[in-house]
């Protein structure tokens, strides 16, 4: 799909921003997801798609399939139909790495793309774009070496299968056919082009310019060799928050040029900051977000102090006309995190009906957001150097299709 300067601008309007690096609505209003999917022209996941996966993999989708927190795709269905066909395909997915320690927006990507490597029983590659977060962070070189590994270890700790995932840091793999991939897509894409898709000008470094490709190019099956070795025809599903989007409908408008399938992709909604200000949490903010590494204090005290409540002035006041589910930023949160199905139901039901008072949910949301920090951090800190060199050496996954 061709993208000129025209829609890309329209698309960022003066009413909502969404771009790889910046999300944000008019006066810190909601995001419109419904014109962000008529703008990028994907489609919206529907219920017909989500029972196709529970019949395909045998288990209950995702919560975050069940509540929309993935809620677009291009051509997933695609996926999908080469999946009932008997053919495979592989995951691919990344992180920036910008920051010591991940917060829960960040997990949200790697908790469902482990799912979908679980169900569907697929590789997966996952790339740190080391090299992007020292050119718009200006971050040293080595110091986004450092983040990187860092960073790996938490998503190792999300319980990835080490037999069927190679993760990757830019500075380290770039070269040989990916880097070959790289030439190709770049000689595809004008100047114009990219500076219509990504917004870039005359005052940007260069660096900026030449990084769309090495995004682009992990979609491509031979920009891995050691993986997939003659299979060059394999399809990629990417899941990916929908900020990433113009990535890859750059990278679908090139790929048939190159004789690749273009990529598949399934995105998510973002995950909202505790004050709700603008679209999503944000790690330059500590206060609006929940980090991996909080302790249960700090966890209890940033939702009691800035989760913003839906809730009424007064106790009287919330008994007579109840919670505003929509603003309500503990039963959103509590939207993407309790499993439960009918304890969620409950919980919007007597609090929207002003029974259930607003301290009460976020208790529950503390003990649920508590549960998957600590899990998490155990989990991290079992985490060693030996087991980040196994999951990012170059070498065959030996049950890759198993």
């Amino acid at each position: 799909m061709e993208v000129d300067k025209k829609d890309e601008r329209e698309a960022e309007s003066s009413e909502q921003v969404v771009n790889p690096w910046e999300v944000s609505a008019k006066d810190g209003g909601k995001i419109d997801y419904d014109k962000l999917i008529d703008k990028f022209g994907c489609q919206r996941l529907d219920e017909s798609l989500i029972d196709r996966v529970q019949r395909l993999t045998s288990r209950q989708p995702h919560v975050f399939l069940r509540r929309s927190v993935f809620f677009a795709h291009r051509d997933f269905n695609e996926i999908l139909d080469a999946y009932e066909r008997g053919d495979k395909f592989y995951l691919y997915t990344g992180r920036g790495p910008s920051s010591e320690a991940l917060h829960l927006g960040h997990l949200i990507p790697f908790m469902f793309t482990k799912y979908l490597q679980e169900a569907f029983k697929v590789p997966l590659v996952i790339q740190l774009t080391d090299d992007e977060k020292s050119i718009w962070k200006n971050l040293s070189v080595e110091e986004s070496q450092r983040l990187a590994r860092e960073n790996a270890k938490d998503i190792i700790a999300c319980g990835f299968d080490v037999t069927k995932t190679f993760i990757f840091s830019d500075f380290d793999y770039v070269g040989g056919a990916f880097y070959k991939n790289m030439v190709k897509v770049g000689k595809c894409v004008t100047l114009n082009k990219a500076m219509g898709i990504f917004g870039f000008s005359g005052e940007d470094p260069i660096a900026k310019l030449s990084f769309p490709p090495v995004q682009a190019v992990p979609s491509f099956p031979s920009s891995f060799p050691h993986l997939f070795p003659g299979k060059d025809n394999l399809r990629c599903l990417i899941p990916c928050a929908i900020d990433q989007d113009p990535y890859f409908r750059m990278t679908r408008d090139v790929a048939p040029r190159l004789g690749y399938s273009k990529p598949a992709l399934i995105e998510s909604t973002f995950f909202p900051a505790l004050q709700a200000k603008n679209g999503k949490m944000s790690a330059s903010d500590p206060n609006s977000a929940i980090y991996v590494t909080d302790s249960a204090k700090d966890i209890k005290n940033k939702i009691n102090r800035y989760a913003f409540s839906g809730g009424q002035d007064s106790i009287e006041k919330h008994r007579e006309l109840g919670a505003n589910l929509e603003v309500d930023i503990p039963v959103k949160y509590l939207s993407f995190f309790l499993e439960d199905d009918s304890e969620l139901e409950h919980i919007k039901k007597e609090y929207g009906e002003g029974r259930m008072l607003t301290g009460e949910v976020k208790k529950r949301l503390t003990e649920v957001l508590t549960e998957i920090v600590e899990r998490h951090r155990r989990a991290r800190a079992a985490v060693t150097d030996e087991m980040v060199d196994a999951f990012m050496a170059v070498r065959p996954l030996p049950s890759m299709f198993e």
